[in-house]
């Protein structure tokens, strides 16, 4: 089903799928929708199990040519099963260094928040967002190839809350090929986006070539990647838990000194809880950089000043400070 079809039939489902009983967002309810037989399927589940009370935000990235088609058959989908749809249009080029995905997922939830927070009254504080279990894993075995720590290899949220939107997974464990046969038995007409067959994108890569190679030696390995996820998950909120009690314990911004009385785990820990409390976030390399400028810091003259992202962290008196780059305060202490 990959043509938009102008005369769209309608839908045979009459039962909520069990795949969504459990799911009880707040309502009324936005779905993101693009269009896909994943994001239709949840969509429609939505729909029948809240009737009236389920809205649509479809996202145009103006990446592609086929993006209008997408466009018109997402409006015709949801007017005729009577589902509000707002479409906002967004730039979703990446800069120079940015990769493309990155670039089209910070502006898909940019224009998400944006909706909710100006449309329809400003009433809808939930949304529905269609990743699936196929997803999770393809998050994971991408974070393994980056070399990444706790918070990247416990894959995707299942529920967030920013700017006092809250955005949750419900599917997140149900396998894509369970939500299109669900599909395909209840009537549903989809799109198919090209892009997802292009190689040249690392997530359409792992998905055609790595995953079905592993799903054929490792059966489970889509349940079990994704039980280890969960494991991962709930190691790093311990590891967050304990870098808020140390944050409070050295003091915000950080005292060198105290820094100093803590392991170099932990210390690395602490400090990139208080990174990213700042909306920064220290490389692998720059946290090695940063522990060993702290431990060197034994007398009053000496400077730490080391730039991570767009930032630099220095020495102001007796602490540590975030500031940014370029502008160098005076770090002697009094």
């Amino acid at each position: 089903m990959s043509s938009v079809e102008p005369n769209l039939p309608l839908p045979k489902a009459l039962d909520v799928p069990t795949w969504l009983s459990t799911f009880e967002p707040g309502k009324p309810l936005a779905v993101a929708f693009s269009g896909g037989a994943d994001s239709t399927a949840l969509l429609w589940a939505c729909q029948l199990k809240w009737p009236g009370q389920v809205h649509a935000v479809h996202v145009h990235h103006g990446l592609q040519s086929a993006a209008d088609d997408f466009v018109q058959h997402c409006k015709g989908f949801c007017d005729l099963h009577h589902i509000p749809i707002e479409v906002v249009y967004v730039n979703a080029k990446h800069r120079p260094g940015q990769s493309p995905e990155d670039a089209a997922r910070r502006a898909r939830y940019q224009a998400l928040e944006d909706v909710l927070l100006t449309k329809w009254g400003g009433h809808i504080k939930d949304i529905a967002l269609a990743q699936h279990a196929d997803d999770q894993v393809e998050t994971v075995v991408l974070a393994l190839s980056r070399g990444s720590g706790l918070p990247g290899l416990s894959g995707m949220r299942a529920q967030w809350t920013n700017n006092s939107v809250t955005y949750h997974r419900p599917i997140l464990g149900v396998p894509s090929d369970q939500l299109r046969a669900w599909a395909t038995e209840n009537g549903l007409s989809w799109i198919e986006d090209p892009s997802n067959t292009n190689e040249s994108f690392t997530r359409n890569k792992i998905r055609q070539k790595i995953l079905p190679h592993l799903m054929q030696t490792f059966p489970n390995f889509r349940q079990t990647l994704s039980r280890s996820a969960a494991h991962i998950a709930q190691a790093q909120t311990l590891l967050l838990e304990l870098a808020t009690e140390d944050l409070a314990s050295v003091g915000n911004p950080p005292h060198i000194k105290a820094l100093q009385t803590l392991t170099e785990a932990r210390r690395s820990n602490l400090l990139r809880h208080w990174l990213q409390g700042q909306g920064c976030r220290a490389s692998t390399a720059q946290m090695l950089e940063l522990n060993r400028l702290i431990v060197a810091c034994t007398t009053r003259g000496h400077g730490i000043q080391l730039k991570v992202g767009e930032s630099c962290v220095v020495r102001r008196n007796a602490v540590l400070e975030l500031v940014e780059y370029g502008v160098l305060p005076n770090h002697r202490v009094k």
